[in-house]
């Protein structure tokens, strides 16, 4: 049994250490519904297990800025004060496994399901039988961006070493990026610099409050000949880039219904491609996503610096456990916690 793997060796991104290239993916659990955004037992025993488990940052769900910005009403929120104390309780967990903390900072826009009204760029639903969302005024894209300042606040104020923020899979940013969807005719619509600036303003007003490691999760494909694709997102991650983003996680479609878009052809590691590109195009740090479920496959993306994170989801699901498993596969040795050595 050997250490020298790419997988488990650590990384420094902007004064954070994590002790191995292993993310737990932000993934909904819509465990909310009687608690008002807050964080519940359910959250506790979920996030820390895995962290029990070895994965190196634990990635907290999107994690709502306002209430209007909820995919559905069981969300976690960070829209309110009263929602630190649980957050700052989950983050001390995961410390004290040895893990470090993130979280995703939400808006869905025109995909929310809620009953407050809905915001968007325009007013076109996301599909038949959705709600038709509110086209966003200047006034209410500045609430919006300060929403997402506040929530950084709060999300510092509770503990956490990294913040992402949700620009991906047609949710309110995405909204904004995209060309099949953002026909806005002011400065934050047409051109894909105008596009970006709401982007450009959630970036600059929360680095006002937090100091620590930022992401930004993108769908690098819009999966449609007139939407946005990796091209184009190796230019937006230079600007990201330009602004202090320290790692871009690089995710891909849902910003238009399904029959709207080409095929995906779905394959054991199919968005990694985009993370290689815009790493190595944009010159910033990625994060690989999507059906990367062994340690091989996860070993050969950072050795081969396709990424330089590898985000897991659903296989966390199943295997809480999984730096375990990936290890062995690796014939690599880690460190247990000292609860299980006589197991480990």
């Amino acid at each position: 049994m050997s250490n020298n793997t790419a997988l488990f060796s650590p990384i420094t991104i902007n004064g954070v250490t994590l002790k191995n290239r292993i993310v737990m993916s932000p993934m909904c659990m819509y465990s909310c519904l009687e608690q008002d955004g807050k964080v519940t037992s359910f959250h506790k025993t979920h996030y820390i297990s895995r962290a029990v488990g070895q994965v190196g940052l634990i990635c907290l769900e999107a994690t709502a800025v306002s209430t209007e910005g909820r995919i559905s009403e069981e969300d976690l929120g960070i829209w309110n004060d009263e929602h630190v104390t649980g957050l700052k309780e989950l983050v001390h967990g995961i410390h004290e496994a040895g893990s470090k903390a993130a979280i995703q900072l939400a808006h869905a826009g025109r995909k929310a399901m809620v009953k407050e009204d809905i915001i968007a760029p325009t007013a076109e639903p996301h599909k038949e039988g959705m709600k038709v969302p509110v086209a966003m005024s200047e006034e209410q894209i500045k609430k919006t961006i300060n929403d997402f300042k506040e929530g950084a606040r709060r999300a510092k104020e509770a503990g956490f070493d990294i913040i992402e923020l949700h620009g991906a899979h047609g949710y309110l940013i995405n909204e904004f990026l995209s060309p099949l969807i953002n026909t806005r005719q002011d400065q934050y619509g047409g051109n894909m610099e105008n596009r970006y600036r709401f982007l450009k303003e959630i970036i600059t007003s929360v680095k006002e409050v937090w100091d620590g490691p930022l992401f930004v999760r993108i769908s690098a494909s819009d999966y449609h000949e007139q939407g946005n694709n990796a091209d184009t997102y190796v230019s937006v991650a230079q600007w990201m880039k330009e602004q202090g983003v320290d790692l871009v996680d690089c995710s891909s479609g849902g910003v238009i219904q399904v029959k709207l878009q080409q095929k995906i052809n779905v394959f054991p590691g199919y968005q990694v491609a985009f993370a290689d590109k815009i790493r190595n195009e944009a010159h910033i740090a990625t994060g690989a996503v999507g059906m990367i479920t062994s340690g091989l496959q996860a070993e050969e993306i950072i050795q081969n610096n396709r990424a330089d994170l590898v985000f897991i989801g659903r296989e966390l699901l199943r295997d809480p456990y999984w730096p375990r498993t990936a290890a062995k596969e690796l014939n690599a040795t880690i460190e247990s916690p000292q609860q299980y050595n006589r197991a480990w």
